[in-house]
């Protein structure tokens, strides 16, 4: 996926979890946050971050933060926090044949029991659900999720199991806003509960992958798979 009128600022304030505040070209913007996350250790004040400008002349945002550089122990590290952006991502790769070669149907948001899952696909007698978790929390060259307690997280793998003993495939893809990850763990500190569900729908059949991303200011692709620790 691709943004449009990308342009370089400076992370001042979050005053609250839907808006920050950015120098940009020696005047301070008011601009949406894509991501409702606590993304604390990303927008620190200084940070430099990255917006893609509206059209939309009713907004009253002008602006949205899509990206942050993050210094790292490995270096200035480029990680995209559009909390949007892993599902579209997904669905292009997994429409250019990169989940499964020649899907009929791949369907956006639908019901399951008590969840709405991501996706749902179909292929010759094959259908199954699809959860895509999105990541942004790194540490060390590892990237964990979640990097805040989701019981809407953990409500998903159960739903996960009961469709895959319903007869239907199920699958979590934690896609990785950030490239160059030697893998993705379960964030046990932060909610051990998430990690302790997720390892619960991998032993009852539940398909578990990660894949990492290229990432720059105004794009978002897919690179490859990096291995899931449990």
């Amino acid at each position: 996926m691709r943004y449009p009128n990308i342009r370089a600022g400076r992370f001042a304030a979050r005053p609250n979890r839907f808006v920050a505040h950015v120098e940009l070209e020696n005047e301070l913007v008011v601009c949406h946050v894509k991501n409702t996350g606590r993304c604390r250790e990303l927008l620190v004040p200084g940070a430099r971050v990255w917006l893609t400008e509206s059209e939309n002349l009713a907004r009253k945002t002008k602006y949205d933060l899509v990206a942050v550089e993050k210094q790292t122990d490995r270096g200035c590290l480029l990680i995209n926090m559009d909390a949007q952006a892993p599902n579209q991502v997904f669905q292009e790769w997994a429409q250019g044949g990169g989940f499964h070669t020649g899907l009929t149907l791949l369907r956006p948001e639908t019901t399951f029991g008590n969840s709405r899952f991501d996706f749902y696909w179909e292929l010759s007698h094959r259908r199954g659900f699809v959860e895509v978790k999105g990541v942004t929390l790194e540490e060390h060259g590892v990237a964990r999720f979640p990097d805040a307690p989701t019981l809407r997280g953990v409500k998903h793998l159960e739903e996960l199991v009961r469709a895959r003993q319903a007869g239907f495939e199920a699958t979590v893809c934690f896609l990785v806003q950030m490239e160059g990850m030697e893998r993705v763990e379960p964030n046990d500190i932060t909610h051990p509960e998430f990690g302790a569900a997720l390892r619960r729908a991998a032993g009852a059949g539940v398909e578990v992958f990660a894949l990492d991303c290229v990432v720059k200011p105004n794009s978002l692709l897919v690179n490859g798979r990096i291995p899931v620790r449990l």
